[in-house]
């Protein structure tokens, strides 16, 4: 009976360890997805300097004393904690700088959430300084709905505490603000008509 007893028992565990390994399959990228951590960071690096490329040629650069990579959670994001300073660089080789204190990049989205002491200065030299500009990169937008303060090249400015606009500042709508803006005069004389 004990040996019969044994065969049953070693039996039921084969079948057990046979299930288990069908059952399993061979699908290489569940298991992986299994062993990785899916909360907390997957990648961090310090002193980093990226440069993004379009067909070769430099169109910005990323500095950064801290970059932590969320690139298993649901919604992937960059964060970067001890701030930024980023360089655009034009079709006309025109540079456009943007530095935080603070910001996050959401990945699939392309939107930038800049905080903190952020400045952005334009490649004529306008200045936007504000405590908080989300970015969108693929829409080419900036947006907050924060106190700001946009000076000009021409001693004009706009400070309020909202706005959109393209992030050439050529289409800018914003409420409840101040505002200098002036205005180049180029009216012609409209010409006489003689009454007979």
């Amino acid at each position: 009976m004990k040996r019969y007893s044994q065969h049953i028992i070693l039996n039921l565990v084969t079948a057990f360890a046979v299930t288990l390994f069908f059952s399993c399959g061979n699908n290489a990228e569940d298991i992986q997805k299994f062993n990785q951590r899916s909360e907390g960071p997957s990648a961090e690096g310090e002193g980093v300097l990226l440069k993004y490329t379009d067909s070769g040629k430099v169109v910005a650069t990323l500095k950064t004393p801290l970059i932590i990579e969320y690139g298993l959670a649901d919604f992937p994001y960059e964060e970067f904690p001890k701030g930024v300073e980023v360089t655009f660089i034009d079709d006309n080789k025109k540079e456009n700088y943007i530095t935080a204190d603070y910001a996050i990049r959401y990945k699939r989205s392309g939107l930038i959430d800049l905080r903190k002491n952020v400045v952005l200065i334009t490649s004529d030299s306008t200045r936007l300084d504000a405590s908080q500009l989300f970015w969108s990169q693929k829409d080419e937008w900036v947006f907050t709905d924060k106190p700001y303060t946009i000076d000009f090249p021409d001693d004009s400015y706009n400070k309020g505490d909202l706005f959109d606009s393209s992030q050439d500042f050529k289409n800018f709508i914003s409420l409840e603000n101040q505002s200098r803006l002036y205005v180049e005069d180029n009216a012609t004389e409209a010409p006489k008509d003689s009454i007979n």
